[in-house]
């Protein structure tokens, strides 16, 4: 299980990172966003990878801390702020400079 979420974060990491070296702003901003998700499930293994643990503590009995979990909910919420941002933003740029290149050179 430890090995697949690993993989799943390097995978999302990685594609982020190639995402974010692309001269357009959608892939910038799918980049960001891949980037996010490889936190959010980072934050998410760091409360303790556990099958079968109650939700409730009980003395003596293994759990698993909620406290990234709320981490984990809190990062979706600024994400997804975060991302509607980006969008707006890229769409003005467009709309401005005529195009979508991060680097779009000054009309004078």
């Amino acid at each position: 299980m430890e090995a697949l979420l690993a993989t799943a974060i390097a995978i999302l990491t990685a594609c982020g990172i190639f995402l974010m070296l692309r001269p357009r702003t959608f892939s910038l901003v799918l980049g960001l966003t891949l980037l996010s998700y490889a936190v959010n499930l980072f934050l998410f293994a760091s409360g303790r990878l556990r099958m079968d643990a109650p939700p409730l503590i009980r003395e003596g009995a293994a759990y698993t801390d909620p406290l990234p979990q709320a981490l984990v909910l809190t990062a979706i919420v600024i994400g997804f702020g975060m991302t509607a941002y980006l969008v707006m933003l890229a769409l003005r740029a467009l709309s401005e400079s005529g195009d979508d290149s991060v680097d779009a050179k000054e009309k004078t």
